[in-house]
């Protein structure tokens, strides 16, 4: 059921994308907005709080109402609500229509119009910013975007059902509005939030950059990830980026991130000044990098549901085995 769950709610959202600013979203961000205000007192353990009651607020009652249907064995109802969680919480087509449109400009040469869309996207000042420099941040944007919006949401979906796709989506939502505005930035009270989704995000980042070498350039990707990513302030951030940029064989990052000067070891009895440049492997991006991110992305995702529909026959023969004996 849960393969099947998955597939059946990636065509809906093919045929029927869920808008990003839907009623949903923004009654949940409504929510998480009271909430803060109730609860931030400047102190840590006032986002602890926070942050577990609206978990368990959300979540909760998509646990309970999954645990009553199964337990009622009412599955096609069952498996009707598992559909719409997921479809819920995917976010496969949120922000696709975006990167398509970069996509688009940067290919026809349209470096205005791709700047205009990426700085409505990222809502970051791309003012003079050059072309390498767009085609980077959609390619980069688009890569974390995809883990949080869809490997994610599959991994704790298939762990504990549409109460842990619930849970990671809200998790990464909370670690985000509860840090990364400007008032709420090196605040106590988001502390938690981080560091909540640091750990529900941990194997999800992992499994992705895996599945990223895994249909890409496997050595670049492996060579990326061990050399590089720690260069990232943000860990999981890093790991995404730098897999999938070596898997397309495209240099991601900043300079600071991508690159670094390495003293060898008898750099200081030979020549103190002596260093030499590591750069990430990988050409620098253009509009053929975003065609590349693409396939890199929807080969991952038809890895994901390969082995997702291995695992659920897996599960059914052994079902079946269980009820023969």
């Amino acid at each position: 059921m849960t393969f099947l769950s998955i597939l059946c709610a990636l065509l809906i959202e093919q045929l029927k994308p869920l808008r990003a600013d839907n009623l949903i979203y923004a009654e949940i961000k409504s929510f998480a907005m009271r909430m803060e205000g109730w609860f931030n007192a400047g102190d840590a353990s006032n986002g602890r709080m926070g942050w577990v009651l609206v978990i368990l607020l959300l979540v909760g009652p998509t646990g309970l109402i999954s645990w009553l249907l199964y337990n009622y064995q009412l599955v096609f109802i069952a498996f009707a609500w598992n559909v719409l969680i997921v479809y819920l919480t995917l976010g496969f087509r949120h922000y696709s229509h975006y990167f398509s449109s970069i996509q688009g400009a940067l290919s026809a040469g349209d470096e205005a119009g791709a700047r205009a869309l990426l700085a409505e996207w990222a809502r970051i000042d791309t003012v003079g910013m050059e072309a390498s420099e767009v085609a980077r941040i959609a390619v980069e944007k688009s890569l974390v975007t995809t883990h949080r919006n869809v490997f994610g949401v599959f991994f704790w979906f298939l762990i504990i059902g549409p109460a842990g796709a619930v849970m990671y989506r809200v998790s990464e939502y909370l670690a985000r509005a509860w840090n990364e505005p400007d008032h709420m930035r090196n605040e106590a009270f988001g502390q938690f939030a981080a560091r909540a989704f640091y750990w529900i995000d941990w194997l999800p980042v992992r499994l992705t950059a895996v599945a990223f070498a895994v249909v890409g350039n496997f050595e670049d990707a492996i060579y990326a990830w061990r050399n590089f990513a720690h260069r990232w302030s943000d860990e999981a951030r890093g790991i995404i980026l730098s897999a999938g940029g070596g898997a397309m064989g495209v240099r991601l990052g900043t300079p600071n991130e991508n690159a670094s000067k390495v003293l060898p070891p008898d750099a200081a009895t030979v020549d103190s000044t002596y260093s030499e440049v590591e750069v990430m492997p990988g050409e620098e991006p253009n509009a053929r990098a975003l065609q590349s991110t693409v396939g890199l992305v929807w080969r991952a995702l038809l890895l994901w549901m390969l082995l997702l529909l291995l695992l659920s026959g897996a599960v059914g023969l052994a079902n079946i085995g269980q009820v023969a004996t």
